[in-house]
């Protein structure tokens, strides 16, 4: 039987005054100096139209940033103008990582919604280590799953038919932005055009509209205005071969210095 759907939505913006706090929050409880020095992180903050260019390939940087409200997309552009989306971001995500750890940025970040970001200087993370130490191995802990979603999506392009990888998407962002508080049990917005999610898949514009039709055809998924209702979860995750499991690493162990926090 079709499962509820349990239309209660989000917009894109998130009503999380501090998302990189939050999620590092669900690793490891922290102590208030901990706290405040990550809510110190997300200022100041800028906002930025849609379409704007945060990061540029092959251009110098000594900042990364929080992504506090919107969506992004990060991608590479070929020699032929062709685009390849590799990720996109949420808040809670900090971009720039790694892209802008090498000479010069090797991915492009650009705004898809309205975003707003905080700017974070090397040097405001090298104190980090410096001083919250707990902190920064929660960041590589939290950059499990990116790596996570990158060996998925490189299955996607490998092994998964296109019918595959559009179902594995829309669950992917259902978790995703369940997480970051911008969906519903089985509903979100979703402010991307089919050719974005075209670049997303490598696949064209005329079969993403296709296979969202045939998603609906067979009560599985509707996309219509940007809005995104899963009908029946389990009929999808079966088709995907979807495990939601490397969207949510286990929390970390404690310090061996740590008692209790």
């Amino acid at each position: 039987m079709p499962q509820k759907t349990g239309l209660c939505v989000s917009s894109t913006t998130s009503t999380r005054a501090f998302p990189l706090l939050e999620r590092l929050q669900t690793y490891m409880p922290m102590t208030d100096d901990e706290a405040e020095f990550l809510r110190g992180l997300h200022e100041p903050r800028r906002k930025l139209p849609r379409r704007r260019e945060i990061i540029v390939a092959g251009h110098r940087y000594d900042t990364l940033f929080i992504l506090c409200e919107g969506f992004v997309s990060r991608y590479k552009v070929l020699p032929d103008g062709k685009r390849q989306v590799l990720n996109l971001g949420l808040p809670g995500d900090l971009m720039g990582f790694p892209s802008c750890l090498f000479q010069v940025a090797v991915n492009s970040v650009s705004s898809l919604t309205e975003v707003v970001v905080a700017p974070i200087s090397f040097a405001k993370l090298f104190g980090m280590f410096t001083h919250f130490p707990r902190l920064a191995a929660a960041l590589f802990w939290s950059s499990a799953c990116e790596s996570a979603m990158d060996g998925e999506h490189l299955v996607d392009l490998g092994r998964r038919s296109a019918y595959e990888r559009l179902a594995h998407l829309i669950l992917e962002l259902l978790v995703r932005l369940r997480a970051a508080g911008l969906a519903g049990d089985l509903s979100y917005m979703l402010p991307l055009t089919q050719e974005l999610i075209a670049d997303v898949l490598g696949l064209s514009g005329p079969h993403i509209n296709r296979m969202i039709r045939c998603l609906r055809e067979e009560g599985l998924v509707t996309i219509e205005d940007h809005l995104v209702v899963v009908h029946d979860l389990a009929s999808l995750s079966s088709l995907a071969g979807f495990e939601e499991g490397y969207l949510i690493p286990r929390p970390m162990p404690a310090f061996p210095s740590d008692a209790i926090v």
